[in-house]
Order: structure tokens, then C-alpha cells, then sequence
């Protein structure tokens, strides 16, 4: 959709994107070309690379991207072209979801950590230069089940410790089929060493996903969380525990967790009083960006309203309180008059 000049220049923090949902359609069929994986996504029309009808196919998608990437070299240039995306969007800091289970599910031999060091050091070149910020989520893809789990969390927490820029877990993958309350073993061994906890829930499973991972695996975030509406005394939790909603519209629209002709609950949850913060997902894999998200939202509750919410990312985020005392300041400094 059309974006205004206030909705480009918003300083955004962006804490729900897949680093891999981001690939673009062209660099995957090169890549994909490359290793001879073949396929109506590699050699139909490029309008159709991403295509999908459910969520199951979604999933399915994702992975697909994931077998194209095979080097560190593979995974440095994605780095690249998010962060030159980010910046062009305005994004001043971010919390990238990575999926290393997904990466060795497919390519055993893979150097997991050869890979992340490759994006950090293009991040370490590009992000200064860009003004942005970049740390890394790592997804524990609850689809492996709970060993693997566990195997990714250490991992996690292995990254950390060597100054790689991982901040935090998260879950993602099938929730209806894996429900959260089985991973808390590697939840409770990453937060014993300091990482944050999020987690995928609400999105293709009711309310309780969503208060499992809250209680269960103490997530300080709920990514997507738009079920959460169907449990009143939910929602008022959630509001009073200050526990955000990373809402992403498009997402949540073409996966069927806002059914089609409803309208997206991400009103009804902030009129509540839920943080309710706004991100694009998988942007490439959806055919949106943050910045067209931001208009999406800015078209039915009007712009200054996303001053608002790029707030609530801010105070979401796990960024140092020195970095967010300087993102509140660069906001507060932005009104629609200087855009």
C-alpha cells in the first residue's frame, strides 16, 4: 500500500522477523539454482516463488528458503540485504529471529557458529554506517521436538557467550501440534544463563498456548498472541503483567490466525490496555515490509497512533536501557511536521 513520508521516516524497533523470511525471492532462486534444488519455486514464475494456500504450506515454504542457505558466505549476504532493508525502513534497532535447528536439520555438516559469526561481522561492517543495532533470537522450532530443543538452546547460549549477538530464545514452528508446556527444560536452561525467553503462541492455538507460555516457559514476549482475545480474563492479565504482542497484520491475516473478513483484534487488544507492538514476520514470504505493515495499521487507527506503538517497541525490546533511553529520545524528537 502507499506509504507516507511519516511512516518511512519513524524510528522503529523491529522484534519480529525471521532473518530467513526476509531472503528475496530472486536471491533464493539463485541460490536454490545453485545447488541444484529444483521445484515450481526455483523455475515458475517469480510472483509465485513464495505461494502458499495454509499455514501447514507456510511452514513448508520456510523451509525451502532454509535448504537454499549452505555457507556462512550464504548467510552473510542476507545479513547484508536486511540490514540495507532495515535501514531504508527506518529501523534503528532489531531482535532478528535466526533458526539454526532448521539450518543443521537440512545440512548437517553445517558450522552453525561459522554462519552467525559471518552475519555479525556484516552487521559489525554495515550497521554503524546504517544506524542500526542488530541482536539475534535463536528459534528452538518446536517441530523437532523437545531434544532438539534443548540441543538449540545450548547453542543459544554457546553464541551468547562468545559475543555473537544472541540475546534471546524463542519458539516458533507448528503450535498446534507442539504446545509449549514441553519445552521448558531448554526455556529453563536458557534463562538460567541469562538469555531472554519469548515464544510464538495464539497464533494457530487458543488462549491456553499463549498462558503456557507464560507461566510455563516464562516468555516475556507473546509473538502474534491474537487468540489471547478469546479469553477476557487473558487479555487483562496479559495487560497487567505488561507482557507485549508482537502483531504482525499481514501474517496473522494470511495464515487464518485473524480469520478473513475479521477485523485485526490489534485495537480491541491496545484499548485493553495490552503492549501491543507492530512487526512484518517473514516479510518477503508475506509480500510485505514493517513499513507497510505500519501503514496498514496507520490506515484504520490513523498515524499519530503509530507513534504509539513504536513505543511500546522500544520498552519491549531487550535492548540496554542506555540504547532505549536514546531510541525514546529520537522519538520524541519525530512529529509528522519533520517527516
Amino acid at each position: 500500500m502507499p506509504l507516507s513520508d511519516f511512516v518511512r521516516s519513524l524510528p522503529k524497533v523491529q522484534l519480529h522477523c525471521h532473518l530467513e523470511g526476509t531472503v528475496r525471492a530472486a536471491t533464493f532462486r539463485e541460490l536454490a539454482g545453485r545447488y541444484g534444488l529444483d521445484g515450481e519455486r526455483v523455475s515458475g514464475p517469480l510472483e509465485r516463488t513464495y505461494a502458499f494456500a495454509t499455514f501447514r504450506e507456510f511452514l513448508l515454504t520456510f523451509a525451502e528458503v532454509c535448504k537454499a542457505l549452505r555457507t556462512p558466505e550464504d548467510f552473510a549476504r542476507i545479513a547484508a540485504d536486511y540490514a540495507a532493508d532495515a535501514a531504508l525502513q527506518g529501523v534503528r534497532y532489531a531482535e532478528i529471529f535466526i533458526s539454526p535447528s532448521v539450518w543443521t536439520y537440512f545440512h548437517r555438516d553445517l558450522d552453525v557458529r561459522a554462519c552467525v559469526t559471518a552475519m555479525r561481522e556484516v552487521f559489525a561492517r554495515d550497521c554503524d554506517r546504517l544506524g542500526l543495532e542488530v541482536a539475534f533470537i535463536c528459534d528452538l522450532t518446536r517441530n523437532f521436538g523437545v531434544e532438539r530443543a534443548l540441543a538449540t538452546a545450548r547453542t543459544a547460549v554457546e553464541l551468547a557467550e562468545a559475543g555473537l549477538g544472541v540475546v534471546g530464545i524463542g519458539l516458533g514452528g507448528d503450535e498446534a501440534n507442539f504446545p509449549p508446556a514441553a519445552y521448558r527444560p531448554a526455556y529453563d536452561y536458557a534463562r538460567a544463563r541469562g538469555l531472554h525467553a519469548v515464544a510464538h503462541a495464539g497464533e494457530a492455538a487458543g488462549p491456553q498456548s499463549v498462558r503456557d507460555a507464560l507461566d510455563v516457559l516464562g516468555a516475556e514476549r507473546i509473538g502474534h498472541g491474537v487468540r489471547a482475545l478469546e479469553d477476557p480474563e487473558l487479555v487483562e492479565e496479559l495487560a497487567r503483567r505488561g507482557v507485549a504482542l508482537e502483531l504482525c497484520p499481514t501474517s496473522n491475516r494470511l495464515t487464518g490466525a485473524v480469520p478473513a473478513g475479521r477485523q485485526h483484534p490489534i485495537a480491541a487488544f491496545d484499548e485493553r490496555g495490552v503492549v501491543c507492538t507492530i512487526d512484518a514476520d517473514d516479510p518477503a514470504l508475506f509480500s510485505t515490509s514493517l513499513c507497510e505493515e505500519y501503514a496498514l495499521v496507520g490506515e484504520w487507527l490513523g498515524e499519530e497512533r503509530l507513534l504509539h506503538f513504536a513505543r511500546n517497541a522500544i520498552q519491549a525490546s531487550f535492548a540496554s536501557d542506555e540504547r532505549k533511553y536514546h531510541l525514546i529520545n529520537e522519538l520524541e524528537r519525530f512529529s509528522p511536521g519533520n517527516a
